[in-house]
């Protein structure tokens, strides 16, 4: 990959870029010898979170009194983008990023102090069940039942496609404390595995791309959890606090997708400086030329949008319209800017030994994950239509 690639928006003071500097140097010495391994695992090692908390890329803009930076989320963009520009997909820190706001912005002064000094050190991992075998976008349909008995609530139900599933110390379960409501039905618990009597982990989910991250299916049949574990202390605000923290979800995915254009354009630009077909580079065909001109436009047209929304989350001002857009421009333009990528590296292109056939694999799933893009279209109409 060009080593030339790199983000450096508007927004990013001299603390972005040493943190920038810093992640870069930790992906490349930590993550990239890994990956193959993990995708052959499915699985990344326990051992590589715990790094990534003693690096400081766990807790960024977690309070300083819970062992974070207690800087802004800012710095969360740098590390998703870093990530992504590194070739891989499969560690889960997008999803334990996305826990940790949830209990940083809604868990109670003992729901801190319980949870977050462990998800910044890497000693707990975390995962969010949303979506069932039977729901995916509509949260306010989520079948899995949390009924009140005695001091406890009783958690029955199943979910499916969870990121970090086979390894996670802590779920955020969506369930519905009142089934005769929608959205005030439905409350966020939080179920701590290894003490769940009755919870059970499915096969982890064999994927078309993503292949070092860990996906499961979640089986809960009678799991007894304390009052103590609802996030906020309070019934039915589960989806409230859902839509309030996609945006943020939303906008991840459209940074991912501005790392993996770049690592994709990086892998091609050095692919066609050095092949040679008909006497002469593949970078000196015409075609060719116009073809990553064309992507070229693609990423920095997105890169100003992203920096635009990263802005806004600073100043506290991301509208769910942003995220949305962000998550489908995003994946879309990262979806044919990878195509392109690799249909100008032929036929090595479709071998998984190369890095852009496993790029354009991961990449398919960002259209389909933190709500469909056609569902992100409806939302950013219906912003249109008030």
């Amino acid at each position: 990959m060009s080593d030339t690639a790199s983000w450096t928006g508007p927004w990013m003071e001299e603390e972005h870029l040493i943190l920038q500097d810093s992640v870069r140097k930790f992906m490349d010495a930590e993550l990239k010898p890994n990956l193959d391994k993990w995708r052959k695992a499915g699985i990344v090692d326990r051992d590589f979170w715990k790094k990534a908390g003693a690096q400081g890329l766990l807790g960024v803009a977690v309070p300083e009194e819970f062992g974070g930076m207690g800087a802004n989320q800012a710095g969360d963009a740098i590390i998703g983008y870093e990530q992504a520009r590194s070739g891989d997909s499969g560690w889960g820190w997008g999803v334990h990023n996305i826990c940790l706001h949830y209990i940083v912005n809604y868990g109670t002064p003992e729901q801190k102090e319980r949870w977050l000094p462990g998800l910044v050190s890497g000693d707990i991992v975390p995962a969010i069940a949303m979506t069932e075998p039977g729901t995916g976008s509509d949260l306010q349909s989520v079948q899995t039942y949390a009924a009140k008995d005695g001091n406890e609530y009783v958690i029955n139900g199943s979910k499916t496609f969870i990121t970090n599933g086979q390894t996670a110390d802590i779920i955020i379960v969506v369930a519905k404390t009142d089934r005769e409501a929608r959205a005030r039905g439905v409350s966020l618990i939080v179920v701590e595995t290894a003490e769940a009597e009755g919870f059970r982990r499915g096969r982890n989910l064999e994927k078309l791309g993503m292949k070092g991250q860990d996906t499961s299916e979640l089986f809960f049949e009678d799991v007894r959890v304390p009052p103590a574990n609802l996030l906020g202390g309070e019934e039915g605000q589960g989806f409230y606090q859902l839509m309030r923290q996609l945006p943020w979800e939303r906008l991840q995915i459209g940074i991912g997708a501005l790392g993996a254009c770049d690592f994709a354009l990086g892998e091609t630009l050095n692919y066609v400086k050095e092949r040679k077909a008909f006497g002469q580079r593949v970078m000196d065909f015409q075609n060719t030329r116009f073809k990553l001109a064309e992507c070229s436009t693609k990423i920095e047209v997105t890169r100003a949008f992203i920096d635009k929304c990263v802005q806004k989350l600073i100043d506290g001002k991301l509208t769910a319209e942003d995220g949305s857009m962000a998550k489908w421009w995003g994946s879309q333009v990262q979806c044919e800017v990878i195509d392109e990528c690799l249909q100008l590296h032929g036929g090595y292109g479709f071998m998984m030994e190369y890095p852009i056939a496993r790029a354009y694999a991961d990449a398919r799933v960002q259209k389909i994950y933190g709500g469909t893009n056609e569902i992100q279209k409806e939302l950013i109409a219906r912003g249109l239509d008030r």
